[in-house]
């Protein structure tokens, strides 16, 4: 496989092999990402707090499950589980087009799949990142991440919305999951790589509380809190705010990250130079004022303006934060599996616990001040 060059920097296969294959499944994925949250809210009968439920008991598990997949992994190994993991994940999106005709069969089918995909896919993921990359060009390459993502995010939104829109979710979960299926072929140029998770389940979680390990935990648990509301909780509000038109949703979220593309590319070439922790002091500031603004979004205007200011300032917090975090796993040596189990087992309790006060919240006061909560997580980042 080609090696990719971005600002005079070679990355590697390793990374190159990683690129590929996640920017293929996020096509897939974006087909149907920005609409599960809502198709979730319509096969559950409108109960907005069955939605939350859901996603909540999928990362509950995870989180709890994660030390011993690890151990798992041992044996599979990191590459042979990243593989296995694409299958489970078009499972997940299988089982969710099957729930007309058996709610709760397919539901806890789908929570089996997506959970096993979870932890198949994101522990190897974010090792491999860690020891692909290096300090050089490592905020490039997270900045070539989600640039790449961005574009896909202008035109993938709106395509899924018109086709939602006209054919319905069926033909949209077909093609999701095929694209899916197909990012297996980039992951067959991965490298092995050697490493076995050393901790046993209960010294994971004493670590997981560890005074040394507390910045570590207590910033990435902040970043999946207000994540979840993100993912979760932002589309089904617009989705709502702009009458159940998909269409106008998808063709809102595309036109808010058409305008924060460019930008993506100079942050992370000055992610590589500049204080990491500044740019996220600021970048998260600036987050979380965007979260404040949408608590009092009510036109899908105010949904362009705020939207693309939140999204200009996301681009200020997550590379340097995705960056830091992995250069502080990749620090860990022969240890980077364990910390990265930390580190995702952190992410899932954040967004349980969000999603937990969000089904108080949403009901007794409105999805839209679900946001405060999310600006008042982002601002705990700033401990990485």
């Amino acid at each position: 496989m080609p090696k990719l060059n971005f600002f005079n920097s070679n990355f590697s296969q390793g990374f190159t092999a990683l690129f590929s294959g996640r920017m293929i499944q996020f096509v897939g994925y974006s087909l149907l990402g920005l609409f599960i949250p809502v198709f979730l809210l319509i096969a559950f009968g409108y109960r907005i707090e069955s939605v939350f439920l859901f996603y909540l008991v999928s990362h509950l598990a995870y989180g709890l499950i994660l030390p011993l997949g690890a151990q798992v992994l041992n044996k599979i190994g990191l590459r042979r589980s990243i593989r296995i993991s694409i299958f489970l994940f078009a499972g997940y999106y299988a089982c969710l087009f099957f729930t007309e005709y058996n709610l709760n069969l397919f539901v806890v089918l789908a929570l089996v799949a997506l959970v096993g995909g979870r932890m198949l896919f994101w522990m190897p993921f974010h090792t491999d990142m860690a020891k692909f990359t290096d300090r050089s060009n490592r905020g490039k390459g997270i900045s070539l991440m989600w640039a790449t993502r961005s574009t896909l995010q202008v035109v993938m939104p709106v395509a899924s919305g018109f086709l939602i829109g006209r054919y319905g979710f069926n033909l949209v979960f077909i093609l999701a999951i095929a694209i899916y299926l197909s990012s297996f072929i980039p992951f067959l140029a991965l490298p092995r790589t050697k490493e076995r998770y050393c901790w046993k389940y209960f010294e994971t979680f004493k670590n997981f509380f560890s005074h040394r390990n507390r910045k570590l935990v207590i910033a990435n648990f902040a970043n999946g809190a207000e994540n979840a509301v993100g993912i979760i909780i932002w589309p089904i509000f617009i989705w709502q705010l702009l009458s159940g038109n998909y269409f106008a949703v998808g063709a809102i979220s595309s036109l808010i990250v058409l305008v924060t593309v460019a930008i993506q590319l100079a942050v992370g070439k000055y992610t590589d130079i500049f204080d990491k922790r500044k740019m996220i002091r600021w970048g998260s500031l600036l987050y979380a004022s965007g979260w404040l603004a949408k608590v009092f979004v009510l036109t899908s205007f105010q949904i362009f303006i705020v939207g693309t200011y939140h999204n200009f300032a996301q681009i200020f917090k997550d590379t340097p934060f995705d960056t830091l975090n992995y250069e502080l796993l990749a620090d860990h040596g022969h240890y980077v599996d364990e910390f990265t189990v930390l580190k995702e087992m952190a992410v899932q309790f954040g967004k349980v616990l969000m999603l937990a006060f969000a089904i108080f919240v949403a009901l007794d006061f409105g999805l839209n001040w679900t946001f405060a909560l999310a600006a008042l997580a982002s601002l705990f980042i700033n401990l990485l």
